[in-house]
Order: C-alpha cells, then structure tokens, then sequence
C-alpha cells in the first residue's frame, strides 16, 4: 500500500511539474522549491525517478505549433518575421515599432522557471543511488534543455546572468550585471560537452529522447550563431570586445565533422522524384528516417491532433516573398539574371520552370500536380490547385500571391482539425548547410568540403554541384561585398530551410538587416495573372507597385518608406522596466 501511495504521490508531483512550464505562471519558480505532496526523499529513489521528472523538460520544444491559424514550423518566416515570408499585418519588429514593455517581455520571473527547474534536477539528481551509468544519460538531457533554454534567451537578449543553481532568495540569482554573450555561451559549450559524452548515440538511445547527435546538432547550431554574431557585429552595440567569434566557428566546424563522419543512422532522407522534398515535410510517421533526428509526434489518441492542414489547404494568411522566389537558381546551377532558362514570373507556372526543384516543392503552382485535397468523401475528385485563396477570410488568405506548399498533406482527414502529421524539430541537413557556413567563414571551405556538404543537398534534388572554382556571378547576390563562396553557401541554406523558420535569426546573426530589411518593401507575385479567375473585387483589395508585382503593405502609411527596423536597436529586445526598477545593476540592452 506504502509503494502504490509514493506512485501516486510522484505522479502528482510530475503533474505540477508540468504545470510550472506552462506560460504565465505567477510564482518565482526559478528559485523556490517545487510544491509537492511528498519529501524529497521518497522521490529521489531510482533512474525512474529521473527519467519522470527530465520527461517535463521535452514541453520546451515548440508549444504552440498545433494551435488554432498556426501552419506549424512552415509559417515561422512569416510568424517571426523574415525576409522570406510575411503576414497579413506589418511585423512590428521589422519595421521597428517595439517599445519598452513595463512588465513581462521574456524577463518575468515565470520566463525563468524552465531554468529553475534544469538547475533544481541538477542539484538533485546525485540523490538517486546506483551506478552512473544508469542516470548519466538524464544528467545529459538536463544539460541539453539548459543549453536550449540560454540559447532562446540569449537570442532575445544578448547579455545574459548565467544561473546554474536554485538558490533563495527569490531571484537573488537574477541580481547584478548581465554576464558578455560570449561568457554565456562558454557556458552553453561546457553544458553540451559534457551532454555529448553522457548521452548514448542514437542507435543506443530510446526512440523520441534527446541523443548524442542531437546534442551536437544543438551545440553546432549555437556555435554558428555566436561566430558569426560576433564576427559581423564587431565594432557595433552589439558586438563582444576582443573577440572575432573565430573559435566559436571553429567549433561548429568541428562539431558537425564529427557528425558527419559518425552519423550512427542520421543521414539524408532520399528525395527522388518530383515531390521526394516535398514529401519530406508532411509525414505523420518520421520512425526511420534517417534525416529527421528528433520529431514530435501528434497522436489522436494521447496528445491530439492540429490544425495546420485547414490551414495550408489555403494562403494561411501567410505568403511567400518575390525575394525568396528569386532567389532560386536555374536548373544549371546559375542564377536567374540573364539567364535564358529562366521564363520570367508572369504566371506561376512560368515562375518555377527550369528552376531548383526544391521550388515548386516548395510554393503552390497551377500545374495540375498540386493537390489541396484528396481522399475526399464519397468518392469525390481530388481538389487541384487552380488559383489563391484571395476570397478567403484574412486567416485563409494569400499575403503575397505565393502559397506555401511545403508542408502541406492533400489527405481529407488531414484538413478535419485532426492532423497527425510530424514536426520536424532537427533534421541531419542543417548539419551540412553549418559546416559548410562554418568552413566559409573561416576561409578554410574547399571543394571536399563542398562535396562532404552543400553538393550532397543539390545532388539528391537533382541540381548540379557546386564548383568552389567555377562560382557564376550573381549581379543580385545579397552580400556583394562578401566572398562567392560565402553567398552561395547563404543561398543554399535559405533554399533548404526555407519557411522553417531559421531566416531570422540568419539575417540577425550576419548582422544583415541594413542590407536586407531596412527600407524593404515586401512584393509578391504578378496579380494580373488572376484577372478573369477571381473576382475583380477580391482582387482590388491587393495593392500592386509600378509593375504589377502585390505589394501589401502600400497603403499603410507606416510603410511609405518601406520597414523601419533600426540597426542600433533592434537586433535585441528590450529589458523591460520592472526589471530594471528591481535590479539598478542590469543596463539597458542598446538603443532601448
């Protein structure tokens, strides 16, 4: 009777686990101890225990992707706010119209409770007896979900306090100067250290847990993002004296070598065909595929299902960009500008002729080859694309003329509020696309290295490989002032992650946004190929620039001028007020 009732007392305790990660909670977390009906010691017993409670850390991972007008990761361009996609609405961030919050913004004590419960394991886990062995592996999950906790915050914030314990009092911790973004990520790489050589590789780790190689993946990721931050952004508010972010590359480079030499099943997924990349992205099973590292499953029966495919079955209220599109090369390798493969955009069939593969994998086109809605009841002919939402409710609309097909599955059921089709969370690709980047700027990418990368992602599109040697140039190459190298590696890895949600953090990290978004003014597509399809009025509410392209946002006076995103300011957020009425020591990130 005493063991059934300590179950149920650690199920109870694992419930309010769970409900201290969810957002808006009100208590300081970070710093108190977990409310429980039992002690410490009767939970603190076997590696179970462990396991139980790093279960609660997995709800980091995207919360809200199955929620009501969301098309999961393939709406994050848009949702984020890129270059490559937009809303229906002006972002506010790109056109830099933040302010100072007086409370929350990411800072409140509720955003740190994730953290104080990484740190209240770590102080704990040594309680359970037994071999190491046995518990070392969710020593290294704790240690991954921390590095991905500082990482998300050290994108919205820079400068970070570096907190690994769960002391009192209440957010004593918080308290003092932030600590240089580059400190923080020193601490990021000890903590995914340390995770690599604890957790078992993939073929040894239990199915759908954090693993070795995504460890790694994770470790990359970060080191890329601080390299180049810091190399681009030197001499700038946001730059870190002294350093030139070259031993983070370095480390990217080298972490991803590794991957890439001992995959331990990861791999890329095959993608023949005329929809093998597309297929890639709308499966409800992801269990052996060798690309997707980590996925989370939607199951009817458990966690439920979502609603993305009422969504994608239409514009989303989301577009692509004439800026992305453009950016697809030809079919030979060579970039559209005086290129006589390239048929030019007045249709969309037009558009994705001759052009990479991944494109019309990517965007709807009216060739008769894209499906919005199959398995229909009773028998009912398949729905084939033929023209955009545009009379559809805002949330359902097209923002730019150019639907987002990635990700899309045509099955009815699919589109019933009741999908089951995976997210993707890593994937073996963006390995390849770092340690290329990685490579490239340190000056040290060769031909191997692009036949070890890059030319294993065009090769498999059918799209021919890339020549270090032989590079064309690209009078539209976004980065003119950097090496042909560095541009074609930037133009792969927009291609291959596009609208997954990576593009902006890409343009921050490169410190791009002068290039990129100041000034920009979204296009789309040509609206004029609609004409006599849809009707007039429907077609009147897009407004159109001087050559007929969609351009959304030309009436709203706050885009005169194009986005208003300041360089000074914007990269980071705003510490909000409260916090620094409470805490004199923390400065004011730069411009706010």
């Amino acid at each position: 009777m005493k063991k059934n009732t300590i179950m149920r007392n650690k199920l109870y305790l694992l419930i309010l686990m769970g409900l201290m990660f969810m957002a808006g909670c009100k208590k300081d977390f970070l710093n108190e101890t977990p409310e429980t009906s039992i002690s410490e010691a009767e939970f603190w017993k076997t590696p179970n225990d462990l396991q139980l409670y790093v279960n609660n850390f997995y709800t980091a991972f995207p919360s809200t992707i199955s929620a009501f007008g969301t098309i999961g990761p393939y709406g994050l361009d848009a949702d984020q706010g890129s270059d490559n996609m937009i809303t229906m609405s002006v972002d506010g961030t790109l056109n830099g119209t933040r302010v100072v919050p007086g409370a929350g913004g990411g800072w409140a004590s509720g955003d740190w409770s994730m953290l104080r419960n990484i740190n209240y394991f770590m102080a704990n886990y040594n309680k359970v007896t037994g071999a190491w062995d046995n518990k070392k592996s969710f020593v290294g999950e704790a240690l991954f979900f921390r590095a991905w906790f500082y990482f998300s915050k050290l994108r919205q914030f820079g400068d970070l306090p570096w907190v690994n314990t769960p002391m009192n009092p209440v957010l004593d911790q918080l308290k003092g100067a932030r600590l240089s973004r580059a400190i923080v990520v020193d601490s990021i790489m000890n903590d995914l250290d340390k995770a690599v050589s604890y957790l078992p590789s993939k073929n040894k780790a239990q199915a759908s847990r954090v693993n070795k190689q995504i460890a790694q993946l994770l470790q990359a990721r970060i080191a890329l993002f601080e390299g180049t931050w810091e190399k681009y952004h030197a001499n700038t508010p946001f730059g870190v004296s002294g350093s030139t972010g070259t031993k983070f590359l370095e480390k990217a480079a080298a972490v991803t070598k590794d991957l890439i030499d001992n995959p331990d099943g990861n791999g890329l997924a095959a993608t023949s065909g005329t929809d093998g990349y597309w297929k890639l992205f709308n499966q409800s099973n992801y269990n052996g595929n060798p690309e997707v590292m980590l996925w989370r499953q939607f199951d009817l029966n458990s966690n439920g299902g979502h609603y993305w495919h009422r969504y994608t079955n239409t514009g989303a209220g989301r577009g692509i960009t004439k800026n992305l599109i453009d950016y697809y090369l030809c079919t030979d390798g060579k970039p559209i500008t005086g290129n006589p493969l390239y048929q030019g955009d007045a249709t969309l069939v037009n558009v994705v002729k001759n052009r990479d593969p991944r494109m019309v994998q990517t965007l709807y086109v009216n060739d008769g080859n894209h499906i919005v809605t199959n398995n229909r009841p009773n028998g009912a002919a398949a729905a084939i694309f033929e023209v955009p939402t545009f009379t559809s409710p805002n949330e359902q609309k097209p923002a730019t003329g150019y639907q987002v097909y990635k990700g899309h599955n045509p099955d009815y059921t699919q589109q019933q509020d009741r999908g089951t089709t995976g997210y993707i969370i890593f994937r073996f690709a963006e390995a390849l696309l770092i340690y290329a980047e990685a490579k490239a700027e340190l000056g040290t990418f060769s031909q191997a290295d692009a036949d070890l990368s890059v030319n294993k992602l065009r090769s498999r599109v059918g799209m021919p490989a890339l020549q270090v040697g032989g590079i064309v140039n690209d009078p539209k190459w976004e980065f003119p002032g950097l090496s042909p190298v560095i541009n074609e590696i930037r133009r792969e890895r927009r291609v291959e992650l596009a609208c997954e949600g990576y593009r902006r953090d890409d343009v921050y990290r490169w410190a791009a946004a002068d290039e990129l978004l100041v000034g920009w003014k979204p296009k789309g597509a040509i609206l004029s190929q609609w004409t006599g399809l849809v009707p007039a009025a429907s077609l009147a509410t897009y407004p159109v620039d001087g050559n007929g392209y969609i351009e959304l946002f030309k009436n709203i006076p706050a885009m005169a001028s194009g986005y208003q995103f300041s360089i000074q300011r914007d990269y980071l957020a705003p510490i909000p007020i409260d916090q620094m009425s409470l805490n004199p020591d923390i400065k004011q990130n730069p411009g706010w």
